[in-house]
């Protein structure tokens, strides 16, 4: 499995980026997808995740009126809409999946926790200046 996140870059206070990530390896429609971050000096945090036809998303309280995930299954890639950037939203931003067999896990009460996710993208950077 391989996941490919891009998209990121430096953009000012209020200004909006979309993230991408491409999947391959996986039959990419039976997988729930998820974007995480983690700033510098920082733990790991869940963003939002997003059900396998779309139709179900979730996110961090914190991102929820800002960020929209979404997904197209024909091509095999998940996007993060972030909007009104903030420099606090500075951070490497990573997709990821979890096993299929932890669905249940990661659409209930397990929903967020980055254990649960077993494959993962290789970060990309986004940066917020003031």
């Amino acid at each position: 499995v391989q996941l490919q996140a891009s998209g990121g870059g430096l953009v000012q206070a209020g200004g909006s980026l979309r993230l991408s990530c491409a999947a391959s390896g996986l039959t990419f429609s039976t997988y729930i997808m998820g974007w995480f971050r983690q700033a510098p000096g920082k733990e790991r945090e869940f963003v939002a995740h997003i059900n396998e036809n779309g139709g179900s998303t979730y996110y961090a309280d914190s991102m929820k009126d800002r960020f929209t995930i979404s997904r197209d299954n024909a091509k095999n890639t998940v996007y993060l809409q972030m909007n009104s950037l903030k420099p606090e939203d500075t951070a490497v931003y990573y997709c990821a999946a979890p096993s299929r067999r932890k669905r249940a896990q990661v659409m209930g009460v397990l929903a967020g926790r980055d254990d649960q996710y077993n494959y993962w993208g290789q970060g990309t950077l986004v940066t917020v200046s003031s």
